[in-house]
């Protein structure tokens, strides 16, 4: 059983909103439902001498938390939410594995760098289940155990990293400046922008108010939660709806993966798994219309091949591509028609001072690999940057 414990309920979107940023966080925690257990209502009761508010979050320390926000959420936790100082030579917006690879060879640059991450360092990639394509680990690697190492290595090199701040302003006046939620403000001589991206939502009726019980866009995070299940409906059909796919086989008897198109999508190797797999069902030419029911999903209504058709998994895995994470940036640097930033050959967006890499700019290939390239690559060009403007010092130490 996990150290820490989350009272709470299925109709409560304070919950889920709790749920997601420890999911996210990657931090192990028991989900005890007051609506199912009696004793647990009562317990929660006694602790707030009669009041009934949830979240109610015990902590690993014993100490405990209403209703906490995200940022004071982290604050329990330990996880650094404010900067230390107000100045830095650069800042990276984002704590994935562009930020993250950016960040590493900045430090052994002596650039004096802050990486500023909304949400969890590591970004998609921590949540994802198991990735096959990064070089040097022929049997592959979970995400986050990938992503922890990045973490540790940029760490180790005296990266300051944030995480959690909540929302980002960004100004560009003669040096970058970022104010934070918090209030606090940091400001930078460059800055390279890696917001990366999230999962794109199908934006159909019932599908907002059952997120977190019913819906989710995460299987490593929430796919445990079914285990024993009847059925799992996985939406999309490309590589990360096809892995998710077979992943979550080990937790339902039958997954069900819906994919609009009249072909999957995905690689040959996984299409050839998960047509393979005794338990996966492929649907092709099928879409979500809507979802019913209050607290948890009982119908998923599908239009199939001119009908219209009801099934009720247990529980739908949303994956059908992603979006980026911009809209912070509207109005400062030039994003396509898509929100996706605009680059030059150099990574430089519209702004001298501000860069761009990973899934957020224009033109990227949405590849791990391919952000930790674009990443680095951006950082030698703001490095070129500040050296030109003397912000930093001429020599350099290896790079390789």
């Amino acid at each position: 059983m996990a150290e820490l414990k989350v009272y709470g309920a299925p109709w409560c979107p304070d919950c889920r909103r709790s749920k997601a940023f420890l999911s996210e966080h990657r931090i192990d925690y028991d989900w005890i439902d007051i609506d199912q257990d009696a004793d647990a209502l009562a317990y929660v009761e006694e602790l707030q001498n009669g009041g009934r508010s949830i979240p109610t979050i015990i902590l690993p320390a014993g100490g405990m938390l209403i209703e906490p926000s995200d940022e004071a959420l982290a604050q329990a936790l330990g996880i650094q939410v404010r900067p230390r100082r107000e100045f830095y030579d650069l800042a990276i917006i984002g704590g994935g594995p562009a930020g993250l690879a950016a960040s590493i060879y900045a430090a052994r640059e002596g650039i004096d760098t802050v990486v500023i991450e909304r949400s969890a360092l590591g970004g998609q990639a921590g949540l994802t289940n198991r990735i096959d394509n990064y070089p040097g680990f022929p049997d592959g690697v979970e995400g986050d155990e990938l992503m922890n190492r990045f973490v540790a290595q940029a760490r180790r090199f005296g990266v300051e990293l944030l995480s959690a701040v909540g929302a980002i302003e960004l100004a560009a006046p003669s040096d970058v400046e970022v104010t934070l939620s918090s209030g606090d403000r940091v400001a930078a001589h460059a800055a390279i922008l890696t917001p990366g991206s999230t999962y794109r939502r199908l934006d159909v009726p019932g599908e907002q108010e059952l997120i977190g019980s019913s819906v989710h866009f995460c299987s490593t995070c929430d796919g445990p939660f079914y285990a024993g299940a009847r059925q799992l409906a996985v939406i999309g059909g490309g590589n990360s709806a096809l892995e998710e796919g077979l992943y979550l086989t080990q937790f339902a008897d039958e997954v069900r993966i819906i994919h609009r198109g009249d072909q999957l999508s995905g690689s040959s190797v996984l299409q050839d798994k998960v047509r393979s797999h005794p338990r996966i069902q492929v649907s092709l030419n099928t879409s979500v219309q809507s979802m019913e029911g209050e607290t948890k999903l009982s119908s998923l209504v599908l239009q199939s091949n001119g009908d219209t058709v009801r099934t009720s998994p247990d529980g739908v895995f949303v994956f059908i591509g992603l979006q980026p994470n911009t809209d912070f940036l509207q109005g400062v640097v030039d994003l396509d028609e898509r929100g996706f930033i605009r680059t030059d050959e150099r990574f430089q967006t519209s702004i001298p001072a501000i860069y761009a890499a990973g899934d957020a700019r224009a033109g990227s290939t949405k590849q791990l690999g391919a952000a930790v390239g674009e990443g680095i690559t951006a950082l030698m060009m703001a490095r070129e940057y500040l050296r030109a403007h003397q912000h930093v010092r001429t020599p350099s130490v290896e790079t390789a």
